[in-house]
């Protein structure tokens, strides 16, 4: 069987403010909220018809509370595919997501940068490549 990444969890201050933003704001799916212990739970959302998602995982320590919005020193983490671009990005926009630059055309599709809740960097993008003949 071949192997596939599944879950990509990020770190989180809070359970129900991050389900808020990416169901309520982004319109991500929620796929799983179980309670695991009277602190932790264990929380999937994903776009919808996505096979990956995110693991919202609660910050546990000082060490993951200083992680939460800077995974990843403050480059682009994840990578949001739409098949409609100006779609997404004009109801982001219309629900206070905060793009950090004007939408631009690249070789391999229309993208713009956009911070989650905690500042957590995110590529929006619709591929060029999207919907053509395999060759």
């Amino acid at each position: 069987m071949p192997q596939k990444l599944s879950l990509t969890a990020l770190i989180v201050r809070d359970y129900d403010e991050a389900i808020a933003f990416y169901v309520g704001t982004l319109g991500f799916d929620l796929r799983e909220d179980t309670r695991l212990t009277a602190e932790k739970r264990w929380v999937v959302v994903a776009p919808s018809g996505s096979f990956g998602g995110l693991l919202l995982a609660r910050a546990a320590d000082d060490r993951q509370k200083m992680a939460i919005g800077d995974q990843s020193g403050g480059r682009v983490f994840l990578f949001l595919e739409t098949d409609d671009f100006k779609r997404d990005h004009a109801a982001y926009l219309c629900k206070g997501v905060r793009f950090v630059e004007a939408p631009r055309q690249e070789a391999y599709g229309t993208v713009a940068v956009f911070e989650d809740l905690y500042g957590n960097r995110w590529d929006l993008i619709q591929s060029a490549f999207a919907g053509a003949a395999p060759g």
